[in-house]
Order: C-alpha cells, then structure tokens, then sequence
C-alpha cells in the first residue's frame, strides 16, 4: 500500500504553493506502487524542488518525491563514466568524485539539483556556449513508464523518446536510473577573471572579445541602472586550475549560513536593491585570481535558505532566451535585451539577481530551452502587477523569436508558450501522447500551458 501525505507544496521560488499528494518511496517497488495507485490521479516525479515554479507541482495529484531514491550505482575511473539513480544529486557527484579528478561537465547555478532534475529540464551552466547543455554528456537514461515498465533508451535506442524525455519536465515517465560521462579535472579550484563593463555595449563587447573564449563566463547585471549606465555588469571568466596553480594551503570549508526568517515584504525595494548593486559593483574590482569551485559556480548555496530574502509572498524567477540571427548576427537579439532592461529599469521593480549568458548550440531536447543568443535570469518579488510586467516582457521575448525557460516558469500563458514553441511543440506531443496514452504523468505547469488535459 502506498502511503500518502496530503502536504502543500512550492517551487523554490515559493509561488504558487499547492496541495498534493506526495509519496516518498524508499525502493523501487515503492515507486511501482505509487504508478499504479488510482488514488494517484497523475504521477509527476520530483527532486529537490530548486525548480522555480510549478514545474514540479501536482494540484491535488501525486508528486512522487525521489530524494531516497539516490544512490551511486557504478563508475569506471577508466572512462569517467557514471550510472546513478535519478534522485542522486549533483552535490552528492561532485563530493563523491572530485577528489577523484572528475566534475560534472555541467552544472547550474546550485548543486542541489537530481540528476532526474538536471535531465528533465535539460540544465545549463556558465559554459554553455561553450560545452552545451546537460543532455550532451548523458548517455543512457532509464525511464518507468505509466504501467510500470522501466527500459533504457538514448540517442541509438528509441531517440525520439530520449530527446523528448530531455528536457520533458517529467512528462514522458520517471527517471529511474541516469548514465553520465563525468570531465576529468586537476584540481578543486578555478582561475577567475573579472572584469566590470560601464554599460550593456561594453558588456557585450567584452563577451565577444574577451568571455566567449573562456570554458566558463557569466555577468552580473544591474537592472535599475538606466541611461548611460543601462546593463552596467560585472563580468566573470574562468578555468579549472591546474594543480600546480591551487595555493599550498588550501582554505578551510566555508560555514554554511542560514537565512533564518522570512524577510518583511518592503526588505527588497529599488532603494535597498540599488545600494546593493552599487556595493556589488564597486567591490568587484578587475583582476585574476584562484577561487574554489563552490564559490565560483554555486555561491548563494552557501546561504541556506536564501529565498527567503523574498519574503513570504516568495518571488518569481524569470529567464527568458533572445535568438542570433542564422548567420550569426546578433542585432536583433540585442536590440530586445535593451528593450527588456529598459522596460525594468522603468518598472522600478528591484531584481536582486540578474544574470546574462551567452547560449551556444541548441539542446538536443524537443523542449529543451537553449538556442544561440543571450540569455537573462531575473529573480523579481511576488507583488501586485508582477504579472503584467512578465507578460509584457514574454512579448518581446516572442517578437525577438525567443522562448522562456519553463523550469523558471510560474506566469507564462498557454497561448504566448505556443507562440514560442511552434513547430516543435506538435512533435514533442507526438511523442509524449505514445509514451503515456492514458494521460497518468502531469504536471501543474503542463495543465497551464496546455501540454495535458
């Protein structure tokens, strides 16, 4: 018998929360339990919960929570090669096997995310312009489908279903067991370059001269500049040092922080965002140095919690992708990143986190989310009007040619996410509707969007 805990539910971003009806299996016959428990409405597998919305919500359905469900299952130091369950975390690789000499070759911006995560939504990272996205390096996944049935596929075995499950959010059965190529690395650390850019055109600028050819590179955006300083940032590069380049001594853990109450609702305004940002600024100054690796790819992990900086209301995070030309002009896609922080900066609304990437090739995914452009990441608080702001920035998105990232998503229309995602949307449906005929995974997001009934 499957036991089931009627308990609300939310994304990291804390809205919307919803109830559900979690299940926590301890094995894998748990999980076949759960797929065939008609209490169980719709089934949707969930991980951590770093999705921003409701990617990973179920309205008065079943979510099955897969964190007890992570566990390393072989690797061959020979290869790199590594085969884990789905509810095994990023986290968990990096601290099993970088002392090995082996990293993730992709990694977001935190490591508490499940490899059936880090598939599901098809993650990407400070070098995907470089490398891609997660997908690139997957090799094999097993997928449990509605009766049950647990088989591998990949790009030889059954590809259709492979890129559909890649970057499916979940929709096309549950992840079960993930096979990966880790990278081989010397050393724990990175060398970081920083630079800080007067504008938008010195920042991009300095991408195309200078952060394009880095394996890693990320900006730090103002968003309430306007004007002359318009997308004023801090750029940031870097590498895996070599061994020789890792100080003598190595720096002790870093204590983890704790935010340890919601933060009142006015906390996060223009006034103390922009004092921040000024500080921000100002303290990063130009120059190279050596840093640990969790402070270059995951530094707001350090701060447990850290969403409640937003307050009880939660807030939503916004990422959406601005396409270059196909041949590689990128006027356009940079006209509408103006257009967008200019609309911000006017809104007054106080992003406390903006980051501009620039994407590289396609994911391999029916619904994967990166294409060649610039990609912005904006976290804004949950207050009135919010919405409207986002719908208006969704349309220049799609007159831009571009789409948004629906793990980052808890506002996008059915109409404007098919407006984006025309045609690849009918195949991905194609699929989807072979893989689960009679509807039994779902999602909160999916109903929204129109991907399920």
């Amino acid at each position: 018998m499957t036991r089931i805990h009627r308990t609300p539910l939310s994304g990291w971003g804390r809205h919307p929360v919803e109830p559900a009806l979690a299940v926590r299996p301890e094995k894998w016959g748990d999980l076949d339990h759960a797929l065939r428990d008609p209490e169980l409405p719709t089934i949707l597998a969930r991980g951590l919960g770093r999705s921003y919305g409701d990617a990973a919500l179920n309205r008065e359905a079943g979510v099955v929570c897969t964190e007890r469900l992570a566990r390393v299952l072989d690797f061959d130091p020979a290869t790199g090669r590594l085969r884990a369950e789905g509810g095994c975390s990023l986290g968990t690789i990096i601290d099993r096997f970088l002392p090995r000499g082996y990293f993730p070759p992709v990694v977001p911006g935190t490591r508490f995310v499940t490899l059936g995560g880090a598939v599901a939504a098809d993650v990407h990272g400070k070098n995907h312009h470089a490398h891609g996205s997660f997908s690139k390096d997957v090799r094999r996944i097993e997928l449990l489908d509605a009766q049950g049935n647990a088989r591998w596929i990949s790009r030889e075995q059954d590809p259709d279903a492979f890129f559909a499950t890649v970057g499916g959010m979940g929709l096309t059965g549950i992840i079960r067991q993930v096979e990966l190529d880790l990278r081989p690395v010397q050393s724990a650390w990175i060398t970081q370059t920083t630079q800080r850019a007067r504008n938008l055109d010195h920042a991009l600028e300095l991408f195309q001269t200078t952060f394009d050819a880095q394996t890693y590179s990320v900006a730090w955006i103002d968003c309430l500049a306007s004007g002359d300083t318009l997308g004023r940032s801090v750029l940031l590069g870097g590498e895996h040092a070599p061994a020789e380049a890792v100080p003598a001594k190595h720096r002790a853990r870093a204590r983890q922080k704790a935010i340890p109450i919601d933060f009142p609702g006015f906390a996060l305004n223009a006034m103390t965002v922009r004092a921040f940002n000024a500080l921000y600024y100002t303290r990063n100054k130009p120059g190279s140095r050596t840093v640990d690796q969790r402070a270059f790819f995951h530094p707001l992990d350090a701060v447990l919690h850290w969403n409640r900086i937003y307050g009880k209301r939660g807030f939503q995070q916004y990422q959406t992708v601005l396409p270059f030309e196909p041949d590689g002009s990128r006027d356009r896609a940079t006209e509408a990143l103006r257009e967008i922080l200019t609309k911000l900066a006017a809104s007054g609304r106080a992003s406390f986190l903006a980051v501009l990437k620039r994407f590289g090739d396609a994911g391999e995914g029916l619904l994967s989310f990166p294409m060649p452009g610039w990609t912005l990441t904006l976290d804004l608080p949950q207050r009135d009007g919010l919405e409207k702001l986002l719908h208006e920035l969704d349309a220049i998105t799609i007159d831009a040619g571009g789409r948004r990232y629906l793990a980052k998503d808890a506002c996008l229309t059915r109409d404007a996410f098919e407006r984006m995602e025309r045609p690849r949307l009918d195949r991905f449906q194609a699929v989807r509707e072979r893989l689960d005929p009679t509807g039994r995974f779902g999602s909160s997001l999916s109903r929204r969007l129109g991907l399920t009934p």
